[in-house]
């Protein structure tokens, strides 16, 4: 369930980062470009939380 939940909060801040940074360039908002950043922040929240934090705490 956190895999999961981490996806779906990297989706939707994506989707809003994406929205609001091509709405002040002015360039058309691309869903598939949004979906590539949520993929990387879903990753890099995977390494922090898994493998960082966790050696941390060792």
């Amino acid at each position: 369930m956190h895999y999961i939940m981490t996806i779906v909060w990297a989706v939707f801040i994506s989707l809003a980062i994406s929205f609001v940074l091509t709405s002040m360039a002015g360039e058309p908002f691309v869903l598939f470009e949004a979906l590539i950043l949520a993929a990387i922040l879903s990753v890099a929240a995977f390494i922090i939380g898994d493998v960082i934090l966790k050696v941390e705490k060792e």
